[in-house]
């Protein structure tokens, strides 16, 4: 039963092996000495000014999810155009309920005010 999935296990033992020896390898060969001129931060050559993190607003991490999410929706979109044909009506329903519930969602997050950027 599980000789079906022996070459994805293989593979994926390979993979940590691959890593765990690469990083063993850095970690030993590579150079140990600190010096003061290699523990400050590079700037692309200039001198730094200023603090090293800058806060930033809440509304560019809202905005940033609010991408990745319906980033990710529009991935499932593609497969069923390309597929439009072979599903039926079955499937047209399929994605009209799905493409009503991202417009729901896109509502919701507009009358919450996650588009706006002046509040």
């Amino acid at each position: 039963m599980f000789s079906a999935y022996l070459p994805v296990f293989l593979m994926l033992g390979v993979a940590v092996l691959v890593a765990v020896g690469v990083f063993a390898l850095t970690t030993v060969l590579g150079p140990k000495n600190m010096t003061a001129e290699k523990a400050i931060p590079y700037e692309s050559g200039s001198e730094t000014t200023g603090a090293g993190h800058i806060r930033l607003s809440i509304k560019f991490y809202l905005t940033a999810i609010l991408f990745v999410v319906f980033d990710i929706e529009a991935v499932f979109l593609y497969p069923w155009a390309s597929l439009f044909q072979e599903l039926g009506w079955l499937g047209f329903i399929e994605m009209v309920m799905f493409i009503i519930v991202l417009g729901v969602t896109l509502v919701y997050a507009w009358r919450k005010g996650a588009l706006e950027w002046d509040s």
